[in-house]
């Protein structure tokens, strides 16, 4: 499925933000005082500052065969906002690793990983990989913003505003890598195949580095804290039925990331945080 529906896309805005973290003000285990969703919260962080990157490298390789009006403005949105997203996380990653998580690993691994990816495959299928992983931040994005249960892990902490902030905008550019793979010839198949390919060593990632991040933390020998930190993650809002019926969907012949309509979700989290009374003004630059 397509965008052939006519209906109108959610203007891609570049927003100049700052996110400070003073000493003190997150708590050890910062999301919700769990202590497995704390590790894997900071290693994700940690592999966007080089990921960003990569998206942005992956897609201005193509940026010249984009041809339809929209799509080339869509794309200067979609570089402004990563760029952007990149560098709020390396603030954010220098935080989390004077807490003592090894978010410095997890940008060294990530940029190894990704330059092993640009210098063995082609360079359409590093854009596949790119469409694949918006996939993966477009679900997640959208379901903090959907979710009131996940919105409440992240209590009222700047890491809250980083993520909501930084949701919005994955929401808003969301097709922005799958348009420019359709423009530069990407076909199906090799699109559901690199997903297969992304998921994998996407999973491997996340386990192996939280894991070896858990492995740093005194709490993690408390098997009461570990266990409890475990077996919440069976409720966790993020690993819902419904959520991996939306990963699925990536797999379906035909599927387009504009068929899941978020434009009432983003005009309300807008508003919230970049109106005039928004949570976030006082955070643009």
């Amino acid at each position: 499925m397509d965008n052939s529906s006519g209906r109108a896309r959610t203007p891609i805005r570049v927003r100049r933000v700052r996110f400070s973290y003073p000493t003190g003000s997150l708590r050890q285990h910062y999301v919700d005082g769990d202590l497995v969703m704390s590790h894997v919260m900071a290693y994700l962080s940690s592999t966007f500052p080089e990921g960003e990157d990569f998206f942005v490298r992956s897609v201005r390789r193509y940026a010249d065969q984009v041809t339809e009006p929209e799509l080339r403005s869509r794309v200067r949105g979609f570089i402004g906002q990563e760029v952007t997203h990149g560098r709020e996380h390396e603030q954010l990653n220098e935080r989390l690793h004077q807490m003592g998580y090894p978010t410095r690993l997890g940008d060294r691994t990530t940029r190894v990983f990704l330059a092993l990816c640009e210098r063995l495959l082609s360079p359409l299928t590093c854009l596949g990989i790119t469409a694949a992983l918006e996939h993966f931040t477009a679900v997640f994005a959208e379901t903090l913003l959907s979710d009131e249960r996940a919105q409440a892990l992240l209590g009222q902490t700047e890491v809250r505003s980083l993520l909501l902030w930084h949701a919005v905008e994955e929401s808003e550019h969301k097709s922005v890598a799958f348009d420019v793979y359709r423009a530069a010839g990407g076909t199906e198949r090799r699109r559901i195949a690199v997903m297969w390919f992304t998921v994998v060593f996407f999973g491997i990632g996340v386990a192996i580095h939280s894991a070896a991040s858990l492995a740093r933390d005194h709490a993690t020998y408390n098997p009461v804290t570990l266990v409890r930190s475990l077996a919440a993650l069976r409720r966790s809002p993020f690993l819902t039925r419904s959520v991996f019926a939306r990963f699925e969907q990536y797999l379906e012949s035909g599927f387009h990331p504009d068929q899941t309509d978020n434009t009432a979700l983003l005009e309300r989290w807008t508003a919230e945080l970049f109106g005039d009374q928004g949570t976030l003004v006082d955070h643009l630059r």
